[in-house]
């Protein structure tokens, strides 16, 4: 009931946040103009984030590989890109779950399939801390302290560290040992997998994936206002910094509100307020666009191969 009402009062925050914005500066945000170049800018950014998504899809296939659970890439591709709409329901959880059940039903052992996608959104946390060192200071209203540095860095330590397969290990035989015990009278052993190696090449690619969610809300605002080159490493960050929050702050479905109020706060001190609030709401509209577009590009590309 606590977590419940918690989760109630970050959305009822983010969204009190989200229309004081707005109304401050409405008349600002319904006078900005979208030329014919802006049209096409906004659909090229369309374009990447469903890439993206794509992309998203294919690291999820080599995670299940890192676990020695090698599976048809296209067909997971397609699981992926068909779940991912459901993190907008209630819960945020059930694109979780829906991977695992689909995963499981192609032969995959729960624990694999489990494992996962836990390991999914460590790893983009992972990314999102590497590129807010990176480009932290560039979205901070004052100089960065040195205390901020080291916790910046202690924390992305942390996560890196969590994956570690001597972390991850531990953990999967401490969970394997539970199961044991409540299943001794089970006739079927379960039997315990082990992670031989870091997981290098899927860190890096959910790297690439933050990299292309970013370049799409880049584009966004390109589409609304100019952008310099030295402003993408401050909007890459900002955006990361925005996305990594809408990732772990519980009661946001889809990172709704929280990441907008938090690129909001970042932005609003570098780009006309007007720009920042449109630009996030319209790119919040072409995130959903891209997601429903590639569920139902993922469900006819299944038709048509079962027919």
């Amino acid at each position: 009931m606590k977590k419940q009402i918690f989760r109630w009062l970050i959305l009822g925050g983010t969204l009190f946040f989200l229309g004081k914005a707005l109304k401050d500066h409405w008349s600002e945000v319904i006078a900005i103009q979208i030329d014919a170049v802006g049209w096409t800018t906004l659909a090229i950014a369309t374009g990447v984030t469903l890439l993206a998504h794509t992309w998203g899809g294919w690291i999820w296939t080599w995670i299940l590989h890192e676990l020695n659970q090698p599976v048809p890439v296209s067909q997971f591709i397609q699981v992926y890109l068909k779940t991912n709409i459901a993190k907008y329901l209630p819960g945020n959880v059930w694109h979780h779950y829906g991977r695992i059940v689909a995963a499981k039903n192609a032969n995959i052992s729960a624990g694999a399939a489990t494992l996962s996608v836990l390991l999914e959104p460590l790893l983009m946390a992972a990314s999102a801390l590497i590129i807010i060192v990176m480009f932290g200071s560039q979205f901070t209203v004052t100089t960065i302290t040195l205390g901020l540095r080291i916790l910046q860095f202690v924390s992305l330590a942390l996560v890196l560290c969590a994956v570690h397969p001597w972390f991850l290990n531990l953990a999967i035989r401490f969970v394997y040992r539970l199961k044991a015990k409540k299943s001794v009278n089970n006739s079927q052993p379960i039997v315990a997998f082990n992670i031989k190696r870091y997981p290098l090449r899927p860190l890096l690619g959910e790297l690439g994936f933050l990299v292309l969610r970013g370049t799409g809300f880049i584009l966004t605002v390109f589409a609304l206002s100019p952008v310099n080159a030295n402003q993408i490493p401050l909007l890459l960050g900002a955006f990361s910094c925005a996305w990594l929050l809408g990732l772990v702050v519980p009661g946001a479905p889809g990172g709704l509100g929280v990441f907008e109020v938090t690129a909001i706060a970042l932005l609003q001190h570098r780009f006309p307020s007007a720009v920042v609030i449109s630009a996030i709401t319209i790119y919040r509209l072409i995130s959903i666009v891209a997601e429903t577009s590639g569920a139902t590009l993922a469900w006819l590309d299944e038709r048509l191969a079962n027919s």
